[in-house]
């Protein structure tokens, strides 16, 4: 069953930002990339605000008066890229601060160009068999 479970790649400095959250807050992340690795949703991963049609989705999870979340996407087939773990420090609202969103944005590119590189070729073959 585990060779169905979708790949995950951390891009950036995600993995070791995620490893400094409280134990806790690790454990919901994990437990909601597994769920996305096998194709189902957590029930707190939400579409995140600013990446329509990307299928980005981020995982919110408070603990102990903070806010923390960690930003994947489902959009390249097959595979799942961390794009950004991170502790909220703004108390102004709940959008995301700019800084961050800028980025999600930068690493959703880099996952693209490495998605590119190192899976799209298994890909495609897959789509020509699916008349894509």
């Amino acid at each position: 069953m585990s060779s169905l479970l979708k790949p995950v790649e951390w891009v950036g400095s995600s993995l070791e930002d995620l490893k400094d959250f409280p134990e806790e807050v690790q454990q919901v992340v994990g437990y909601a990339l597994y769920l996305a690795q096998c194709g189902e949703k957590h029930p707190s991963a939400k579409p995140l605000k600013g990446f329509k049609g990307a299928r980005v989705l981020e995982v919110v999870e408070d603990f102990d008066g903070d806010t923390y979340r960690t930003v994947y996407t489902v959009k390249l087939a097959g595979v799942i890229y961390v794009l950004h773990a991170f502790q909220k420090k703004s108390k102004q609202g709940i959008a995301t601060p700019k800084q961050d969103i800028d980025l999600i944005e930068t690493r959703l590119k880099r996952a693209q160009e490495h998605y590119a590189e190192n899976y799209h070729k298994q890909q495609k073959g897959e789509e020509n068999d699916s008349g894509n």
